[in-house]
């Protein structure tokens, strides 16, 4: 996170190692990939290590393989759709305070460029996908859509985080489906939780915005629910910890499951009881506090395997 001069309050962090390294030409396709905020990729990520740990949770050198297949199929995916997001969003972003030094808004590089970038990154995402059986890859291209419409979302509703929600968890669909080929009522509940914790979480994120998106004209729920955002936030929290609950009861799994959920709950309880919703470093730091709910969540199915 910095504070830039020319640009005011942004989280770009320019001297991120993943940057650092990078030949400067390099530096700014970095940034379109969002490589400097990996607290994106965790969050793609977690669904599915949730997923595949359901599927493989006691056998652990089948699960880190897996684990590792899927991170580097994350990175790759999720470089790619916030390359799209920044090609369709280049207007927008540059009347946004936050946004406005990103690389197409910045004039860093070309639109050109930046469609050839996506579609690299989205090249390395096709290749492990048709690594995996039939259904799953069946699963996989089922997202293409909601990950090709979410950008467009916010010009049109004040629920752009249900889309993503929708996106961010596919994952927990995927998962399971590369591991066994079929789907469960488990992974379903699991998914729809992961819905709304992304109602959580980018609800928050999207609070550092409120005054630019009102300015240029877009949706978020942050500025839909202003007036009460802790209550919206508890209810999406519930919501999540019902659903997640609810796949618990499903899979089987353990006690210790249920345990380190109640730990999940502390968390969000903490982050809304303790959110300041304008205050932009507050909410940034809220958002990212949410790799420790992914976190806490693998390990919680982890451990349920051997309740």
């Amino acid at each position: 996170m910095t504070a830039e001069p020319t640009t005011g309050f942004t989280d770009i962090d320019r001297q991120h190692w993943t940057l650092r390294y990078l030949p400067p030409w390099a530096r700014p396709f970095g940034r379109l990939a969002r490589w400097d905020r990996p607290i994106g990729i965790w969050l793609l990520l977690f669904p599915c290590w949730w997923s595949l740990a359901l599927a493989e949770g006691r056998d652990w050198t089948h699960l880190l393989g897996w684990m590792v297949v899927f991170a580097v199929g994350t990175i790759a995916m999720r470089g790619a759709g916030c390359t799209w997001n920044d090609i369709l969003d280049r207007k927008i972003d540059a009347g946004v305070e936050r946004t406005r030094s990103r690389p197409l808004p910045a004039g860093e590089v070309q639109l050109r460029d930046a469609v050839i970038w996506m579609g690299l990154q989205a090249l390395v995402g096709a290749v492990i996908l048709f690594k995996f059986n039939k259904f799953a890859v069946a699963v996989g291209f089922a997202s293409l859509a909601v990950v090709a419409i979410y950008p467009l979302m916010k010009r049109v509703t004040s629920w752009p985080q249900v889309v993503l929600g929708f996106a961010f968890n596919w994952g927990a669909l995927l998962g399971f489906a590369a591991v066994t080929a079929t789907l469960s009522w488990a992974t379903v509940a699991l998914y729809i939780g992961g819905v709304a914790w992304t109602l959580v979480y980018d609800t928050i994120y999207a609070m550092q915005d409120q005054r630019d998106d009102a300015v240029v004209g877009v949706g978020s729920t942050a500025r839909r629910f202003a007036r009460a955002p802790r209550l919206w936030l508890a209810a999406f929290a519930a919501t999540a910890l019902a659903l997640w609950t609810a796949a618990g009861l499903l899979a089987p799994l353990g006690l210790p499951y249920f345990i380190v959920l109640a730990g999940v709950a502390l968390h969000f309880g903490w982050q809304i009881l303790d959110l300041k919703p304008h205050d932009q470093p507050d909410c940034l730091a809220k958002f990212q506090a949410n790799a420790q709910v992914g976190w806490l969540m693998l390990l919680a199915v982890v451990a349920g395997q051997f309740g």
